[in-house]
């Protein structure tokens, strides 16, 4: 028998779904995590759901209290704001290193996702167009040519994926997004690290003040 090594294991999957299903908003905060319930939905016996539950512990997205089992917390608004802080000083480095480093293939792939986000744009189809604006941001943290910040900066963007997809729901915030992308191409085509490090910086800040004027009106 051919074993796949890199076959994910059943604590993984378990892991994966768990935390997708928290990030999005799902589970919320709050919502009871029962091992025997999870076992039934999800097809798995309590060993790796055990194990996933420890793990997301380990994250901070889920409390596990002795005798009681373990509880949603997911990302809160005072997290969410330290991500965003750490986004904008991060971001802006990232961009900044893109700048001096990006290769040509890179830079066609940005133009090539900011092009395709005008499509979009002009059809309002939103759900794709949240698809490129983790596409641009991506490309960037690999164009940075640094493995540890761009694994730092693709774990942050997860972390805040349901926070996310409300801010880019509000009036008008995908266009300014998009134009301040377009700004930060710009940037970073003039090989000008200093004014895509201000501009993604910006970026990312403008977007914390939307999210954040968002959950006040809601």
């Amino acid at each position: 028998m051919i074993v796949d090594e890199r076959a994910p294991s059943l604590e993984e999957m378990v892991y994966s779904r768990l935390e997708e299903e928290i990030l999005t908003g799902e589970l919320a905060s709050g919502s009871s995590l029962g091992e025997i319930a999870l076992s039934s939905r999800l097809g798995v016996s309590r060993t790796p759901v055990r194990g996933a539950l420890h793990r997301l512990a380990e994250e901070g997205l889920v409390e596990i209290v002795p005798n009681k089992g373990a509880t949603v917390i997911g990302i809160n608004p005072a997290d969410l704001v330290d991500i965003y802080r750490l986004r904008e000083r991060l971001e802006g480095l990232a961009s900044s290193l893109a700048a001096e480093r990006i290769s040509e293939d890179e830079l066609l792939k940005l133009e090539e996702a900011t092009t395709l986000a005008d499509f979009y744009i002009s059809r309002n189809d939103t759900e794709h167009m949240k698809e490129l604006d983790t596409v641009f941001h991506s490309i960037i943290y690999k164009a940075s040519g640094s493995r540890f910040l761009s694994r730092t900066l693709s774990e942050l963007h997860r972390k805040i994926k349901a926070y996310r997809k409300r801010s880019l729901a509000v009036p008008g915030r995908l266009e300014r997004s998009e134009n301040e992308h377009r700004e930060i191409l710009e940037a970073i085509k003039a090989r000008d690290s200093r004014r895509a490090d201000e501009l993604t910086s910006l970026h990312v800040r403008r977007a914390l003040e939307n999210m954040l004027s968002s959950m006040e009106q809601n």
